[in-house]
């Protein structure tokens, strides 16, 4: 696991770069009651985007930043607008969600980001870019995308003619390149009609962005180039947006782009715009298993103050914070055993013993609760201050560590698993509330409050250039002229247990298979992940035959299934959910990929075997060169024998 110091820049600095964190999500059940959440009263009507998050190292990047300016108020007079989410946490250890770009549309993984300004993606013309999740961005290839010309409110390039945005990190990488406008669509279950954003098209990335999985950045934070500005500033999303990361264990959460009633229970801490760039919270007190740790409360408040990054893996405390946070933990424990870590590069507090229950650790670990301003107190869990330590069974690690020797109070990811979290912005607070992020989606959708694909109308704030080949138009089996279908993906929850699945995936894709009328080999299993109470699968759905589209006919009886959940199981698979769908425009699978195998097997066979009649000959040539035939009368010269 990557870790983070928190080491904004200067004020200086802070002039010039815009503000960066990347979120990290994890997910694991704690509260199994049902909700209901629902849009803002009050006489509201804006749009509010429901987004699936996916779980994806922890070497993603926060960085340091730099901007901010002060939010309008919400306009109540706009529409409502929804987006679904997904889930990457388990593969990479960050958050991220789909984002598609252009006319037609092309899909970017891209890793849910609070504090930073800008959402950005790899170029096509980038030499400096690592190989990523997605192909890079194409500004030829899409209708609609247009550059966004030097003006005075930006920094233009060296010829004067584009804008271009930098961005630098505590952790060494950096991402750079020039702003565009295009298409922005949300995904297919989402309400909300592709809209005109502004975002970056990088041209160099190094360290960790160079090497991360992720295509780039969605971002979040407070700033004109923000994605959650821009719409709010369109009229398409009230002020406000939520995040909920999933727990230890199980990849999922949840993500709502704009207002909602928060439920009963949350609890609020102060978010001052003006005290940093950041979103920061108040945070008095902290408390182990009930007793007030002696420190005062201005410890929180230095440089800039307590700061809620959750694209940071882990927490950071200053120095005195730490050091009594840890020497209370340390009186709490009894029946386990302190160990080393499992990277030696690092001197991590760790013990064994405690078990692989996730839902008992509390048995053995203390309770924690941060106090905010007013006296509020948000309790935590110990799989919000602990990680699996990944080289001993039911051993733990602190997942809080000191911050060096910066007074910043840094709470990264960790605190916050299995946390709803709501970034009311403009009501300048922030809400956490327990619950079970890893099925909150579900709940959402169940509650009637999810979002679900409907024909989508243009509403007066989208773009007239949109292409009408952007994500999401029309019904959701409705293909865009102009679109080819290279494979169909969907994501299928099955409320049977991981292990007990496992043996019957073979039997399990050739029923999907007749349930789509299509055949077994044309169906692949992406992904296979356990959930909260069941198994989370990624299905494809590929051309009859490689390197070929699927015909819109035929994808768009199998979207019409399942988008109409069709698919219908025995009893042995229990209960099933489909949660989202999309269109990859490439083959799945080509040519090279069918036969890759069989192609490189024979061509080895050729070569082993080439070799080996070389090397046989050979030695059959050195053989007859070494007994040579001599007469029987022929005269031999004396040799001397040799000593012993």
């Amino acid at each position: 696991m990557a870790r983070f110091t928190f080491s904004p820049a200067s004020a200086t600095t802070a002039t010039v770069f815009l503000s960066i964190f990347v979120m990290f999500v994890y997910a694991v059940v704690d509260d199994q009651s049902t909700i209901v959440l629902l849009p803002p009263h009050s006489g509201s009507n804006r749009h509010t985007m429901f987004l699936p998050l996916f779980p994806s190292p922890p070497n993603s990047s926060r960085g340091d930043g730099k901007s901010r300016r002060h939010l309008q108020k919400s306009d109540t007079s706009r529409p409502n607008a929804r987006m679904a989410l997904h889930d990457d946490l388990l593969l990479n250890g960050y958050y991220t969600t789909r984002l598609w770009i252009g006319s037609p549309p092309q899909k970017f993984a891209l890793i849910v980001d609070t504090g930073s300004t800008v959402t950005y993606v790899p170029c096509s013309t980038c030499e400096q870019c690592g190989k990523h999740q997605d192909p890079k961005f194409d500004p030829d290839s899409s209708s609609t995308y247009e550059p966004v010309f030097c003006n005075t409110d930006c920094t233009c390039d060296k010829a004067k003619k584009q804008c271009i945005y930098e961005r630098q990190y505590a952790e060494v990488s950096s991402s750079s390149g020039v702003l565009g406008e295009d298409i922005i669509s949300f995904g297919n279950q989402s309400e909300l009609s592709p809209q005109r954003a502004t975002f970056g098209c990088e041209n160099s990335e190094t360290g960790d962005l160079y090497s991360q999985h992720a295509d780039g950045i969605m971002g979040l934070g407070h700033g004109d180039l923000s994605l959650v500005d821009q719409l709010v500033d369109r009229g398409v999303i009230s002020d406000s947006f939520s995040l909920c990361y999933g727990g230890m264990d199980i990849g999922g959460g949840a993500m709502v782009l704009g207002g909602i009633s928060p439920p009963s229970g949350m609890v609020y801490a102060y978010s001052d715009p003006v005290r940093s760039p950041y979103y920061n919270i108040e945070l008095k007190e902290l408390h182990v298993a009930g007793k007030r740790l002696p420190l005062s409360p201005s410890v929180f408040d230095g440089k800039h103050g307590t700061v809620l990054d959750s694209g940071t893996t882990y927490a950071y405390l200053p120095e005195a914070a730490f050091r009594a946070f840890k020497d209370a933990i340390m009186k709490e424990l009894h029946s386990i055993k302190q160990i080393r870590g499992p990277d030696p590069s690092y001197n991590d507090i760790c013990f064994s013993g405690a078990g692989s229950d996730v839902s008992k650790l509390s048995e053995t670990f203390p309770s924690v609760e941060m106090v905010f301003g007013k006296g509020h107190k948000l309790s935590l869990s110990p799989e919000n201050y602990l990680f699996r330590h990944s080289k001993v069974r039911g051993a733990y690690c602190l997942g809080i560590f000191q911050n060096g020797k910066d007074p910043t109070t840094l709470l990264g990811g960790i605190i916050v698993r299995n946390t709803f979290v709501m970034y009311d912005r403009e009501h300048s607070k922030i809400g956490f509330w327990k619950t079970n992020c890893s099925d909150l989606w579900a709940r959402l959708h169940d509650s009637g409050v999810s979002p679900s694909p409907s024909p989508s109308s243009p509403d007066s704030h989208s773009s007239p250039n949109a292409s009408p080949s952007s994500v999401p138009i029309g019904p959701p089996y409705h293909i865009a002229p102009g679109s080819k279908v290279g494979s169909i993906i969907f994501y299928m929850s099955l409320n049977v247990r991981y292990y007990k699945l496992e043996p019957h995936i073979k039997e399990l894709t050739q029923l999907i298979a007749m349930e789509l009328n299509v055949n077994s080999s044309q169906v692949y299993l992406l992904d296979f992940t356990p959930e909260a109470n069941g198994s989370l699968t990624i299905w494809s759905i590929t051309p009859p035959k490689p390197a070929e589209y699927m015909s819109k006919e035929t994808a768009s009886n199998i979207i019409a299934r399942i988008a109409e959940d069709e698919i219908h199981l025995p009893k042995i698979f229990g209960k099933h959910r489909i949660s989202n769908w999309y269109i990859e425009s490439d083959p799945n699978r080509t040519w090279w990929q069918n036969y890759m195998v069989v192609v490189i097997t024979f061509i080895l066979l050729l070569v082993f075997g080439f070799l080996g009649f070389v090397i046989w000959w050979l030695r059959r040539y050195r053989r007859q060169i070494s007994i040579l035939y001599k007469p029987v009368d022929s005269a031999f010269p004396e040799q001397e024998l040799q000593p012993l």
